[in-house]
């Protein structure tokens, strides 16, 4: 006994369709600057996570924090939504680290 599916219609295109291509390229210029600008906290961030995720740090990690006005020496101990929390209570934004790096 041989049983046949049933034929599905498909309408046939004639036309080339580049709809997509049109809205995604229309503003390049304006999207590479973000991808600058984005880069540079991506790469703090990975920083970050990597000397809390590294098996050096335990419960607290000293490290050299290069900010837009100076640079510091300080032992953090965690991170919450914007800000690296130091030993000593203070809230260092993470939008303000230029660099960070574990100290030797």
């Amino acid at each position: 006994m041989k049983k046949d599916l049933p034929k599905i219609f498909a309408n046939k295109i004639e036309k080339n369709v580049l709809n997509n291509r049109n809205y995604s390229y229309s503003k390049n210029e304006e999207i590479e600057d973000t991808k600058k600008t984005n880069s540079v906290k991506v790469n703090i961030n990975q920083k970050i996570n990597s000397i809390f995720s590294s098996p050096r740090y335990v419960y607290k990690a000293m490290v050299n924090i290069k900010t837009k006005n100076e640079n510091l020496k300080k032992q953090i101990i965690g991170k919450n939504d914007g800000n690296l929390i130091t030993i000593d209570n203070e809230l260092i934004p993470i939008s303000s680290i230029i660099d960070i790096d574990f100290v030797e």
